[in-house]
Order: structure tokens, then C-alpha cells, then sequence
């Protein structure tokens, strides 16, 4: 014969059941009562929820300070990772610039020697004028920026404008506080060029995209992929050396050439005032006065 208390436990079993099922059913229907009261903005919950917050606000701030600090701790420890490798990196490069430091500055004194023995003339002076750029006039069929700085600053048109990066354009229109440059990929854009290596001039234009076009080379295998562009200098607007882009592909009566500078991401751009010498009208005529009289005498 089974003990009391089992018996008990056994007539008892259907009966907790019962009360498990209720009490789901009694939890699933006041949550579902909440969600349609909250949904309805039943004001009695909304106190009682805003008071909740109330409450449970100050608990959670102070349990979300050791997870905040866990987070700040890891985030440290990654950044201090991350100066680490730099700092590696910036180890590296900066050997890599003294050897090519000490490079630059024997050329600088051979250079400097060899035009001592061939009595060179110096580079005319050059300046600059740093100015931002206020707006672009740029569409389908113009490649232009508008700076803040103009002839009061010493901007005239014609003058070169650069980046850290190269070449830009040149400067067409000048007021007295606002200049507009005529960018590089301007349709209008024509500039001297040299392949750097080779040292064959060439004429880069602009066709209104991103690549420019060299033309007028002596040959196509004047001209290779990879090759530098540079200014020569000719014609007295833009100093020689300026960097203008890579070649990128090599056409049978073209090359295209990639340029160093993101004309989409323009912010600041440098005026260069280039000084280049010029014969004034006088001295123009001087000579020519001195060949017609020699050309008489030996007549």
C-alpha cells in the first residue's frame, strides 16, 4: 500500500498541469494586453513605464561604467597595436627619405658645381599664393575651380596652379579677390610637355575626362607605359620640372597619361608667381638694328 504523501503527489500531479498551463496562457495574454495598451498609449502604463525607467536609468548606468571601461580598455589595446606597427612603418620610410636625403643632396652639390663650371643662368624667382577653392564651374563641357585669392594677392592670368600632388591647371580669369583655373582636363587645356626619361617634347590637352592625351610625339615608341610627364617649361607660362601624370597607354599616334593630381577631391591649390624673363620692345629691336647694320657694312 502506497504512503499518504504519495498518493498525494499522484492526485496532485494533473492539478500543477492545469496551473502551468493557466499561468502560460495568463502570461501570454497580459503580454499580449501590454503590447495593445502600449501600442494604444494607454496613459496608466505609460507612467508605469515611464516610472520603470525612472528607476531601472541610474541601475543601468552604473552596471554600463564596466562594460564602457572594458570597451575603452580594448579599444586602447588595439590603438596601442595599431601606433605599434606604425610606428614600425614610420621607422622604415623615414631611413628610406635620409638615404634618399643624403642622395639629393650630392646631386644638389654636383649640380651645383657643374654650373659653376658652365656659368649657368639661374631659374628666375619664383612664389607662391595658397588659396581655396569656393567653387566649382565644372559640367560636360567646362573643367574649371574658383579660388579666393585674386590680383590683390598677386594672381594674373596665365600663371601656373599646383598641388603637393602636380599640376593643375592654369589661371584664365583674375579678379581682385576670386581667381578661375582652367583645370588640366579641360577641352581647352593645352600644356609643353617632356617625357621625363626620354626628354621628346609633346603637347598634353584635356578632353574633358579624367586622362589627358599626349600628342605631336616624334614617334610612338618615343613614349612608354610608366613613363613620368613633366612641364618643359616652353613659352614662359609654367616653370620646367612641374610633375603631370604617369602614362597609362600607348595609341599608334597618341599616349594617354594618367595625372597625379584628383581633380575631384580639390580643396586648396597653390598660385605660382613665376618671374620668367622676357624681352621688352626695345631690347627686341636693338638686336635686329645691329644685324641690318652689320648686314650693310659687309654689303
Amino acid at each position: 500500500m502506497r504512503p499518504n504523501s504519495e498518493r498525494i503527489g499522484l492526485m496532485a500531479a494533473p492539478l500543477r498541469v492545469v496551473a502551468q498551463r493557466f499561468t502560460l496562457l495568463l502570461f501570454a495574454g497580459a503580454s499580449v494586453t501590454l503590447l495593445v495598451l502600449a501600442r494604444a498609449g494607454y496613459p496608466p502604463l505609460e507612467r508605469v513605464r515611464t516610472a520603470v525607467l525612472d528607476i531601472a536609468a541610474p541601475v543601468l548606468e552604473v552596471a554600463a561604467h564596466p562594460v564602457a571601461a572594458v570597451t575603452d580598455t580594448v579599444g586602447d589595446l588595439a590603438a596601442l597595436s595599431n601606433v605599434y606597427s606604425e610606428n614600425l612603418r614610420l621607422r622604415e620610410e623615414v631611413e628610406r627619405l635620409r638615404n634618399w636625403q643624403a642622395q639629393a643632396r650630392l646631386l644638389a652639390q654636383e649640380n651645383a658645381a657643374f654650373r659653376g663650371l658652365l656659368r649657368a643662368q639661374p631659374e628666375p624667382g619664383m612664389t607662391y599664393v595658397t588659396g581655396r577653392v569656393i567653387g566649382d564651374s565644372g559640367g560636360p563641357f567646362v573643367r574649371a575651380v574658383l579660388l579666393n585669392a585674386g590680383t590683390v594677392d598677386g594672381i594674373h592670368p596665365g600663371v601656373a596652379a599646383v598641388t603637393g600632388d602636380g599640376l593643375v591647371g592654369r589661371v584664365v580669369d583674375a579678379g581682385r579677390r576670386s581667381s578661375r583655373v582652367l583645370l588640366l582636363t579641360d577641352l581647352n587645356s593645352r600644356v609643353p610637355v617632356v617625357v621625363e626619361s626620354s626628354r621628346y617634347r609633346a603637347i598634353l590637352s584635356g578632353d574633358n575626362t579624367d586622362s589627358l592625351k599626349l600628342a605631336f610625339l616624334p614617334a610612338p615608341s618615343a613614349v612608354t607605359i610608366g613613363d613620368r610627364i613633366v612641364t618643359s617649361g616652353h613659352g614662359g607660362l609654367f616653370p620646367a620640372g612641374l610633375p603631370v601624370g604617369v602614362v597609362t597607354e600607348v595609341t599608334a599616334d597618341a599616349a594617354v597619361v594618367t595625372p597625379h593630381v584628383e581633380f575631384r577631391r580639390l580643396e586648396y591649390v597653390r598660385i605660382l608667381l613665376f618671374d620668367f624673363p622676357r624681352l621688352d620692345a626695345d631690347e627686341a629691336e636693338a638686336p635686329a638694328a645691329g644685324a641690318g647694320a652689320a648686314g650693310r657694312e659687309g654689303g
